[in-house]
C-alpha cells in the first residue's frame, strides 16, 4: 500500500517513469477485468486505453486519485463499461462473430453454442451491478475476496454474498434460457 501511495505522489508530478509503471503495473488486470464484461477484444483494449486515458486527464487536471491507483483505475473501467454499454444499446447494432473455428463444426452446433454463449452475456448484464463487478473481479481478473472487497469499498462478507447471489441467478437464468 506504501508503495502505491509513493507510485500515485510520483505519478501525480507527471514523472514519465511512474506513469509508465503504473500503465505497466495495472494494464493486464484492467484489460482482463474488461475483457471479462465486453465479448470483442478488439473493443476491451480500446476501453482499457480510455481508462489510462482517463487516468492521465485526471492527474493533468489535478483530479487524481488521493488514496489508491488501483481502486481508482478499477471504479473507472466500470464507468467506462456502463457508458459503454448505454452507447451500445443505443445503437442497436448486431455484433458478428468473426472468430474463424480451426475444425468444421456443425452449423446447428454452431448455432447452439452462440446462443448459449448470448444468452450467458445477456444473464450477465441483467445482474445488479455490484454482481457483475464482483463476478468480473474475481473470475475476469482472478482477484482474491479480500482485494475485491477492498476495491469495492465493501465487507468480504458482502462481496462472498455478491458472488453467491449473482451465481444462483445466473444459473437460474440459463436454466430458464434452455428451457425456450
Amino acid at each position: 500500500m506504501q508503495d502505491e501511495l509513493l507510485l500515485l505522489h510520483r505519478a501525480k508530478s507527471l514523472d514519465q517513469d511512474a506513469l509508465a509503471q503504473v500503465h505497466e503495473q495495472y494494464y493486464d488486470a484492467i484489460y482482463r477485468y474488461v475483457a471479462y464484461r465486453v465479448n470483442d477484444l478488439q473493443t476491451a483494449e480500446d476501453l482499457t486505453s480510455e481508462v489510462f486515458i482517463r487516468f492521465l486527464h485526471a492527474i493533468q487536471q489535478k483530479n487524481a486519485p488521493q488514496k489508491t491507483i488501483r481502486g481508482w483505475l478499477f471504479g473507472a473501467a466500470s464507468l467506462i463499461l456502463k457508458e459503454h454499454y448505454r452507447q451500445k444499446k443505443k445503437a442497436q447494432l448486431t455484433e458478428l462473430d468473426d472468430a474463424m473455428a480451426d475444425d468444421w463444426i456443425e452449423p446447428t452446433k454452431k448455432l447452439e453454442a452462440r446462443e448459449k454463449k448470448q444468452a450467458l452475456h445477456q444473464a450477465i448484464a441483467d445482474l445488479t451491478e455490484d454482481q457483475q463487478q464482483v463476478l468480473a473481479l474475481r473470475f475476469g481478473y482472478e482477484m482474491p475476496v479480500r482485494e475485491v472487497a477492498e476495491t469495492m469499498n465493501k465487507s468480504e462478507g458482502s462481496v462472498k454474498m455478491l458472488q453467491v447471489r449473482a451465481i444462483a441467478a445466473l444459473t437460474r437464468m440459463m436454466k430458464g434460457a434452455e428451457k425456450n
